[in-house]
């Protein structure tokens, strides 16, 4: 039990659980009501994208431990679970299979879609996930901000698995696929920025190991200050951006899914930045770390007030 406990603490369930959440709340909530009968993703195939995505995702968080073992022994010791409960040798086969799962469904989809994309696209996150654990993490906001894109893949990865050009000289299909686009733009381009955001309050919570073994992350280079500034900078735009979200949501009539916003993203955000302000310690910049996932997860949420507005 110790060593299954383990393996789901190394594949890092519960945010393999956001993933699954994310794309099923985005499915059913924005992509069915919009397209409606015309669907194109079945839902056994929607299933096996999302399979895939997630196998992806839990490869990608084993080779990250696997190069980290070093600097985790200084961040977070207690933490570690490969070597102490998985060797080595399995942390890479089971990243071989998880990915090879992965990919191997991902092209399955694309073929039964007709649709490059999906294969080629999810086969790239596999090398990138490699190279993010191998080089890119290490350097200066590059491993951030691939990470932040990754992350708004979970939510494009549907959009443009529904995407078909041969209907686009159907007015009724792009009218609906627009919706569908402007949905996409707004969720992805929250969970990047809010994704930003957490990467680099997790670069400053790790500062001290990253440090140790050579990383140039930004509390690295450019110090704890500059690195506070720009994590409330991009804060303040996800928030301007929340409020005048809500803003058009109230002309609209959404006052359940504008208070729901206001209470569990927008007054989050703003308590966010208040301790931001005040943090020095690693155990402060967890808490925030802590903080901004919350918020993650109640801003994916809101997508359940679409399955009635739209």
């Amino acid at each position: 039990m110790k060593t299954i406990a383990a393996f789901l603490r190394l594949v890092r369930w519960p945010n393999l659980v956001f993933i699954v959440v994310t794309q099923l709340l985005f499915y059913y909530c924005i992509l069915q009501p919009t397209i409606g009968v015309n669907l194109k993703l079945s839902l056994p195939i929607f299933g096996m994208l999302g399979l895939s995505s997630v196998l992806i995702a839990a490869a990608g968080y084993i080779i990250n431990d696997y190069f980290d073992l070093n600097i985790d022994q200084v961040n977070k010791p207690d933490a570690i679970v490969v070597q102490r409960f998985i060797s080595r040798r399995w942390a890479i086969f089971w990243h071989f299979i998880f990915s090879s799962i992965g990919i191997v469904l991902a092209f399955y989809v694309s073929w039964e879609l007709r649709n490059p994309i999906i294969g080629f696209a999810n086969f790239g996150c596999v090398i990138l996930l490699w190279l993010y654990s191998t080089t890119f993490k290490k350097q200066l906001l590059i491993g951030n901000i691939l990470i932040s894109l990754l992350t708004a893949w979970v939510i494009l990865v549907l959009y443009f698995a529904e995407m078909r050009i041969s209907r686009f000289d159907d007015p009724d299909y792009i009218l609906a696929f627009k919706n569908v686009f402007k949905y996409a733009v707004l969720y992805s381009g929250f969970a990047f920025i809010i994704s930003l955001i957490r990467e680099v309050v997790k670069d400053m919570e790790d500062r001290e190991g990253d440090d140790r073994y050579g990383c140039k992350t930004m509390p690295i280079v450019w110090g704890l200050q500059a690195s506070k500034l720009f994590v409330g900078i991009w804060t303040i735009v996800l928030l301007a951006s929340m409020v005048i979200i809500q803003v058009i949501g109230l002309f609209k009539g959404w006052w359940i899914g504008v208070l729901f916003s206001l209470l569990a993203v927008i007054l989050p955000l703003i308590r966010f930045l208040l301790d931001l302000k005040k943090a020095q310690t690693p155990a402060d910049f967890h808490r925030l770390s802590t903080l901004i996932k919350v918020i993650m997860l109640a801003g994916i949420l809101t997508l359940l007030f679409f399955k009635w507005y739209l």
